[in-house]
């Protein structure tokens, strides 16, 4: 993965070259911001950059032996961590387990998406973590020499899914990592993480793809498609994955819509049995899908909301969407939009402890019911 690979970010990209070509290279940053927005691309980026051996004025070779290496993730002095599951055949999972999966995922798509990751390596229900036995097997591996690098890099994939016990084993090396050993975190929920976590780490902030950087990237890959650029880059929201989504007609997104149609209109119309049913039904799809449709209608329920303010300039949605929001948006209002994203909210921290899908999903339809009205 080299600088240019990755989609806009030039602020970033250039902060980082800085910190190379001054010498000043952090021993663990924590990289934040939005899904899809490439951060886990810029660490790799910044990873090889570092290691190359015939670096060019803002970017790695792309040719040398490092960088090879690199380009397929298999860099001996290149570490990844990433949350995985436990299965009936592995009890005590790490990352090395996962990796030629991760490998294969990656490249193919290096703005990884958690509920495609999940998608591919578990059921369903499952969520991934990243277990006690990593940081032993992440502490071993970094207190061996370099093998043929300059610097051992090791990059953290959402370390808001580490274990508490996990957590608190690498404090010490990620606060006094070996010589010439670097940590980049990768995190998109920054607040999950342990205080102590955060304050050995510098703080990056990545924004969203800036719309035309955005716009520029699917315009190149996706020449053949009828789908106009500027339009689904706009939808995207600065999300890399989520642009593709729409390229691609994800059948998942269509499916988040008619549920939230399907809950609003239920709990508007005060239709008990019909809330009961579609509970049971949403109760049974797995907890990472749940997940993501929670999310899906907090995004949803802004966008109403400032259609109902007549924002147009800040609204995202889509022609099924808009259509939609022409005749709800209204019911959106100051009165229960704070009440509403606060329920959607806690179904998804209730759903993501492994919480009782039904009851969650059931309660949520009925606080829907009644704040709907208001």
């Amino acid at each position: 993965m080299q600088f240019k690979d990755v989609i806009g970010q030039d602020i970033i990209k250039k902060r980082l070259i800085q910190a190379v070509e001054e010498d000043r290279i952090p021993h663990a940053q924590l990289l934040v911001g939005p899904p899809g927005n490439g951060k886990i691309a810029l660490a790799l980026a910044f990873a090889q950059y570092i290691n190359c051996s015939n670096k060019q004025y803002n970017d790695s070779c792309g040719v040398c032996s490092s960088c090879r290496k690199y380009s397929k993730l298999i860099h001996p002095d290149l570490h990844f961590t990433i949350p995985v599951i436990k299965t009936t055949a592995i009890s005590n999972p790490t990352s090395s387990d996962y990796m030629t999966k991760w490998r294969q995922y990656f490249g193919e798509n290096p703005y990884p998406q958690y509920e495609k990751w999940m998608q591919l390596i578990a059921d369903e229900n499952k969520q991934g973590v990243i277990y006690v036995d990593e940081a032993k097997d992440l502490i071993h591996k970094l207190n061996q020499k370099s093998y043929e690098a300059e610097y051992k890099v090791s990059i953290i994939w959402l370390p808001e899914t580490m274990h508490t016990t996990c957590a608190n084993k690498i404090l010490k090396i990620l606060e006094e990592p070996p010589t010439k050993t670097i940590f980049i975190l990768i995190s998109e929920a920054e607040e999950r993480l342990l205080s102590t976590i955060r304050s050995r780490c510098q703080f990056i902030r990545v924004p969203k793809i800036a719309d035309n950087d955005l716009q520029e990237a699917l315009s190149e890959i996706h020449e053949s498609k009828n789908n106009d650029p500027a339009i689904i880059a706009r939808l995207a929201r600065g999300n890399y994955f989520l642009a593709l989504e729409f390229l691609q007609n994800d059948e998942l997104r269509k499916y988040n819509f008619q549920q939230f149609t399907l809950i609003m209109r239920n709990g508007y119309g005060r239709k008990l049995q019909e809330i009961l049913t579609w509970s049971e039904e949403i109760s049974n799809i797995g907890r990472v899908r749940q997940m993501g449709f929670l999310k899906y209608c907090g995004e949803f329920l802004r966008e109403n909301f400032l259609l109902n303010l007549k924002e147009p300039e800040l609204i995202y949605m889509d022609d099924q969407e808009n259509d939609f929001s022409q005749k709800f948006a209204r019911f959106i209002n100051e009165k229960n939009v704070i009440h509403l994203f606060r329920e959607f909210d806690k179904a998804f921290t209730d759903i993501s402890k492994n919480g009782n899908a039904k009851l969650i999903f059931t309660d949520l339809g009925l606080k829907v019911s009644k704040l709907i009205r208001l």
